[in-house]
């Protein structure tokens, strides 16, 4: 045998009688082996006969490792997987989908118009109050949430007097609390005592008085002394008379009047206290609606005024498309009437959308109306897949009746660059078999749950409505037809609802 010629590094070494490219080998591999794989093995087999190269040997306490055991492992490996290939269960069989005719009836002819995708929504957020931006959290193409905070003002005078407020409210709410509370029961019956003393005092007084009086009578005292003894009991009932009045007021409790102008007062610290929050609270700039930003119009330390913008954001859960119909067309529109978008960028160009408003003011010049198709948009990760911009065409039903070719929406499989039906009919090779086709197919006008397909396709013949996301071109299947919908009123009711 000649020589075999390595890779660069490794020696050349002469095959031997026996070896892998001798009939010795062959009896040597399994039964059943492909010749793919019969021949990947003395592929292997012929590099483990080869010499390697110089392999470093690692010196360890013990003894000296060479790579020649792992070279002949990774050798082995590689056989087995290629045995165990050739091992692998067969192709399954034919796939069950479920197909319907296609139908040709009488629909509005359609017509196509170029459009533009608009955001749900639009906004541009600004300041309510003048302030310095502290923070400004956000970028360009963020997703926002609904209230979520944009930029924040500098608050700090503002909060001082926010906690002066606060405590003069705290001094009020307590004031009122003491009013409703009334007298403690200790001062009433401190005022009690007082009442108390001033009577004995009062009844002291006017003995002594009507003493001095028959006295004078008598001519034993002198009418100094009467007037003296007089005075003092007159003073003492006045101060009877005043204990008494205010032990009864601190029993009654505090005056109706009086409750009301504390609760007045406290009320207004709490229009004070509620101001100072409330103008703190626009000092923080948030959101109304969830959408993304698309611009700043500010930066951290710059001074902003009130009404100046902040920040523009969209919304892009839902979008419209905005075509201009001319006005020989807008007659046949309908509000709520389901149409067919094409989306030029996106990999699935193909959407269903709705009409949601015919607006019924004219562009002078054109004489087109604007007209509003509504999108549910898929956000993936927080990216919006249909985006504000993005160039768009419509098919709406503005002309005039014709024939047209129908299949189910849900025939239609539109992950590519164009719309596509996978179309049942014989196996060429084998009448009975039954195979897949996709045909292409340019869409029209849909009418309820159908839409119109232009395409290389006839009437009558079967598409797959059911199962066709997981076909591919000749596969064979199994078709099963759609299962008629039962009629309730000719249906008979089951043993169950009986």
């Amino acid at each position: 045998m000649s020589r075999f010629c390595c890779r660069p590094g490794f020696r050349c070494g002469r095959f031997r009688t026996g070896c892998c490219v001798g009939d010795s080998v062959n009896r040597k591999l399994p039964f059943g082996c492909s010749d793919r794989s019969r021949s990947l093995i003395r592929c292997f087999l012929r590099e483990s006969h080869v010499d390697r190269p110089s392999v470093p040997v690692l010196q360890q306490s013990g003894g000296v490792i060479v790579s020649n055991v792992l070279f002949r492992c990774v050798v082995l490996s590689g056989v087995v997987v290629l045995l165990s290939g050739d091992r692998l269960p067969a192709q399954r069989g034919p796939a069950v989908v479920v197909v319907t005719r296609v139908v040709e009836r009488e629909v509005t002819s359609g017509h196509s118009f170029v459009g533009s995708i608009e955001p749900l929504k639009k906004a541009t957020i600004g300041s309510a109050v003048d302030g310095r931006v502290v923070e400004f959290p956000v970028e360009e193409g963020d997703r926002i949430g609904d209230r979520q905070p944009l930029a924040k003002l500098l608050t700090a005078t503002i909060q001082l007097e926010l906690k002066a407020a606060e405590g003069e409210l705290l001094f009020r709410q307590e004031s009122l609390r003491e009013l409703k509370n009334g007298t403690r029961p200790r001062e009433i019956e401190q005022l009690h005592a007082r009442m108390l003393a001033a009577g004995a005092r009062r009844e002291f007084h006017v003995a002594r008085r009507a003493r001095f009086t028959a006295l004078a009578k008598q001519g034993t005292v002198t009418e100094d002394d009467l007037s003296a003894v007089v005075s003092a009991a007159i003073t003492a009932e006045r101060d009877y008379d005043d204990a008494r009045a205010g032990h009864q007021l601190a029993v009654a409790g505090p005056r109706k009047e009086k409750l009301v102008q504390a609760a007045a007062r406290l009320a207004v610290q709490q229009a004070v206290v509620d101001q100072l929050k409330d103008r703190i609270s626009k000092h923080t700039i948030v959101s109304r609606f969830a959408g993304y930003v698309t611009a700043r119009r500010t930066e951290v330390g710059e001074w902003v005024g009130r009404g100046d913008p902040v920040v523009e954001i969209v919304s892009l859960d839902q979008v419209d498309v905005k075509v201009h119909v001319l006005e020989n067309h807008v007659p046949h529109l309908r509000v709520g009437t389901e149409v067919t978008v094409e989306i030029v960028a996106l990999p699935q160009r193909f959407r269903q959308g709705k009409i949601v408003a015919i607006i019924p003011q004219a562009d002078s010049r054109a004489r087109t109306f604007p007209v509003k198709i509504r999108l549910t948009n898929t956000i993936t990760r927080g990216d919006p897949l249909i985006k504000a911009g993005m160039l768009s065409r419509v098919t709406l039903p503005t002309g005039a009746r014709t024939r047209a070719l129908l299949v189910p929406k849900d025939a239609l499989v539109l992950g590519g660059r164009q719309a596509v039906v996978y179309m049942v009919e014989a196996d060429r090779k084998d009448p009975k078999k039954q195979v897949v086709r996709p045909v292409p197919v340019r869409l029209g006008v849909a009418v309820g749950k159908d839409i119109q397909v232009i395409g290389e396709i006839q009437a009558g013949q079967q598409v797959v409505v059911e199962g066709n996301e997981r076909l591919r071109p000749g596969m064979e299947v199994i078709a099963r037809p759609v299962p008629p919908v039962p009629d309730a009123k000719t249906s008979k009711p089951t043993e169950s609802q009986r």
